[in-house]
């Protein structure tokens, strides 16, 4: 769980510290359970057990690295951020910023002298999954999922579904929050005027202003990272990806609350919960609401290349993971997050709701923010690179 920036959210608040969710939307979720998951934790943890795989232990860094190489997660997407808002407050501080890793599927959360690294892993599922990971060499390291983050980390701003949270904050000296910034909110669309408030931030954003405090050397000693800047490049996509990975999962928990007759018993009130969600989670991944960019962005570390590179590409060599920098964050308008384990774990009666909204959108058929060239690119780019999207229009196209 990374405390200081990732928020666990409940269903409609009804929660225990221990238990979790309650009925009856657990009933349908199924998120206390721990079976069936399939988050990459929970498939590391197996490999661990079967000798397949092992994390090693370093005395400066601890399970961090070998634990990212292990996930698969850049070391460049390094954010840092030193408001005092985890529970290892007493660690966190402008000297010893809190590091934040990130890929498609997992965030970690790693402090300088911190006793656990925190982990969030999303389920296809169920959603994200919130793991600690003592920081004490073993033979055999266990992740343990922790369920007492319910106690407090649910609410309105994660769509009160198991969430993400980033939060930007005026501070003391020492990195004590004085205030929330009231008019951040999650996501692309928040002005950069009111971005990153107790984070640091690296690189040059031109045109703009931020509320991040530069990366010197005076800062914090880069020594005790593995890299030592907090990319404003991975700064950017993390605000996109977290609410997208929230819009992902509501959309998820309302198609299968619209399955099951108990919940939904009036059928037209099944369809309406897709349809609402499914409308939300499409807005947002065509970036209906993006901040613009009023000039160029640059990023300090190698994240930008290492983020394209993972593809996947169509026949023109075109990506929805390729960045633009310049006006916006993506060059083109739908997010890459359409080719997540959690967006394709969506059940079959949302993925036809978006399916048939995203190609009358993309067709002209429905209004939106793109133009022409910018939709009828989306379409080529995922008839050649989302099988499952190219299979529905192979049989709704004629």
């Amino acid at each position: 769980m990374l405390r200081l920036v990732l928020f666990f959210a409940g269903i409609a608040a009804i929660v225990t510290v221990a238990q979790g969710l309650l009925e009856p939307e657990d009933r349908v979720i199924r998120y206390n359970e721990p079976d069936h998951l399939a988050d990459p934790i929970t498939v590391l943890q197996h490999r661990i057990s079967a000798g397949e795989a092992r994390l090693t232990f370093e005395p400066q860094h601890g399970y961090l690295a070998s634990l990212l190489r292990a996930l698969r997660v850049p070391v460049s997407s390094q954010n840092l951020v030193f408001s005092k808002t985890a529970l290892q407050t007493e660690k966190v501080t402008p000297r010893t910023p809190r590091a934040i890793y990130f890929n498609d599927s997992v965030y970690v959360g790693w402090t300088p002298g911190g006793e656990a690294m925190d982990i969030t892993a999303v389920d296809p599922r169920k959603g994200p999954m919130f793991y600690t990971l003592d920081q004490k060499d073993a033979s055999a390291p266990h992740f343990t999922r922790d369920m007492t983050c319910l106690r407090c980390h649910y609410g309105p701003k994660t769509l009160n579904v198991p969430g993400h949270l980033i939060r930007s904050v005026m501070t003391g000296p020492d990195g004590s929050p004085l205030g929330e910034v009231r008019q951040f909110s999650i996501g692309h669309g928040s002005a950069f005027a009111d971005r990153w408030g107790g984070w640091y931030v690296s690189g040059r954003l031109q045109g703009d202003v931020h509320l991040g405090a530069a990366v010197t050397e005076q800062a914090f000693d880069p020594a005790k990272y593995l890299s030592p800047g907090s990319d404003i490049v991975a700064l950017m996509v993390l605000a996109h990806q977290v609410k997208m990975d929230n819009l992902i999962t509501h959309a998820k928990y309302e198609a299968l609350f619209a399955l099951d007759a108990r919940e939904s018993p009036n059928p037209a009130w099944a369809k309406q919960r897709v349809a609402h969600a499914g409308d939300a989670l499409l807005d947002y991944m065509l970036f209906r609401d993006e901040a613009p960019l009023r000039g160029p962005v640059q990023g300090s570390s190698s994240f930008a290349r290492d983020f394209e590179s993972r593809g996947p590409r169509d026949r023109q060599g075109r990506s929805l993971r390729d960045l633009d920098l310049r006006t916006r964050l993506f060059r083109y308008s739908c997010s890459y997050m359409i080719y997540s384990p959690a967006f394709d774990g969506l059940p079959a009666n949302m993925k036809d709701y978006l399916w048939e909204r995203l190609y009358t959108t993309l067709n002209g058929g429905a209004p939106t923010t793109m133009d022409r060239p910018d939709r009828v690119a989306v379409l080529e780019i995922l008839r050649d690179t989302k099988p499952e999207f190219a299979a529905w229009l192979r049989a709704h196209e004629h």
